[in-house]
């Protein structure tokens, strides 16, 4: 674990490769997690000697050897570490290590997908300054118009928030690509539907410069530490 104590309670979890920042805050507020057998709170810091356990499992001191995967999901594999969902992500992929899932894909969603067990990372990807690009192959169910595509490059209100300028390239008549550097819920077909258009198809090609040129669908392949930083400009 990261020597300089005291640590944020959330840092400390995420860094013992359980889950990121974000889901580890959620443990606490649910009064999971305690310190030396008191319930922890999101402001509490951890020192060398404290005991933190979640859920009644104590969490080590140690930094596991970090991992980072790229998988090509299915439709249909559910992005969630909880094992009462029989077609979990986590079981689908069945890596030997404790990974969790960065952002998550839909269920009706296919293509890539970043896991890992490096809250650190998670962190910068989902909450950093830098805008990570994410690249989708759409096809919807009628022909698309130049205005269209026009329209979704520049930004849609959805929910009383603009989306940010996305870049958008015609393929055929029914299908295109569409990149993006937010990842709101189910943001690419919100934003189809907000333009009258019915997604048929949708999946996620490209993060930073990471593709699934080498990946086939349901598999993953392993990626360095140094990768990921090169790869995402982290």
């Amino acid at each position: 674990m990261n020597p300089n104590y005291p640590v944020n309670i959330n840092k400390f979890i995420s860094q013992s490769g359980l889950c990121s920042r974000r889901q580890a805050d959620v443990l606490v507020k649910m009064g999971k997690v305690k310190i030396d057998n008191k319930l922890a709170k999101l402001i509490d810091k951890v020192q060398e000697s404290s005991k933190v356990a979640v859920d009644g499992v104590i969490i080590p001191h140690k930094t596991p050897e970090r991992v980072y995967i790229a998988y090509n999901k299915p439709v249909g594999v559910i992005t969630t570490t909880d094992p009462k969902f029989p077609n979990n992500i986590i079981s689908n992929i069945n890596y030997p290590t404790r990974l969790f899932p960065i952002g998550r894909l839909d269920v009706n969603t296919s293509g890539l997908i970043l896991l890992t067990n490096d809250g650190e990372i998670v962190n910068k990807i989902l909450k950093g300054s830098q805008k990570v690009e994410k690249e989708y192959i759409v096809q919807v169910h009628k022909p698309i118009s130049n205005t269209a595509l026009a329209n979704l490059q520049q930004g849609l209100i959805i929910d009383g928030f603009k989306t940010l300028s996305a870049k958008t390239k015609k393929i055929d008549e029914k299908r295109f690509s569409i990149t993006i550097v937010e990842g709101k819920k189910r943001q690419v077909r919100r934003m189809c539907e907000k333009m009258g258009f019915e997604v048929q198809r949708l999946e996620r090609i490209k993060i930073g410069k990471i593709d699934l040129k080498n990946i086939p669908l349901g598999k993953y392949i392993e990626l360095s530490r140094d990768q990921i930083k090169k790869y995402l400009d982290i």
